[in-house]
């Protein structure tokens, strides 16, 4: 087939204006591949994880170690997805650090990375699909740029939530 912008143009699902690498708190939906169940199984309103649900897991509680300036809050793995919320922190933190010396610190350990909110789901799809020796990843993720406590709360009650509201979850009608 020849290439046609028209109908290959791929476009994005971010909003064109905003910089994810910006300070902020952040809710990340990432989904297998054509929808399979490859992280366990959901069972009586708790997730019950396979090898790869685990790995899945552990990756998501490394990223701060490759990315310093990433706090982690909620997460959960699903049968075939995972939510998680990330906060990109660069300012001044609890240690004192001026926001200068923090930046210094950070260019260094990261020296050549990008430090968007892309860039940090990227390296995690990197080091699950590296220890499962095999890609599981559907192409993009979902994001949505968290806006206030009231938004945060509600976020983290759904995640905490997602195993148990697994069967009326907008991502199980697609498995069966």
């Amino acid at each position: 087939m020849v290439y046609n912008s028209e109908i290959h143009h791929r476009r994005s699902i971010r909003y064109q204006k905003y910089d994810y690498a910006q300070d902020g708190a952040y809710f990340i939906t990432v989904c297998a591949q054509d929808m399979k169940c490859v992280f366990g199984e959901a069972q009586k309103g708790k997730m019950e994880l396979n090898e790869a649900g685990k790995i899945a897991r552990a990756c998501w509680r490394e990223i701060p170690k490759h990315y310093p300036f990433v706090a982690l809050d909620e997460f959960v793995v699903m049968p075939n997805h995972i939510h998680g919320v990330i906060a990109i922190q660069k300012q001044m933190r609890a240690n004192n650090h001026s926001p200068l010396q923090m930046q210094n610190q950070i260019q260094k350990q990261n020296a050549g990375t990008s430090k968007t909110v892309g860039a940090i789901v990227r390296g995690y799809k990197i080091g699950v699909t590296k220890l499962l020796r095999k890609s599981i990843w559907q192409r993009n993720y979902w994001e949505h740029i968290i806006r206030n406590d009231e938004d945060l709360n509600h976020i983290r009650e759904y995640i905490i939530n997602n195993p148990l509201n697994w069967e009326l979850d907008g991502l199980y009608f697609r498995i069966l």
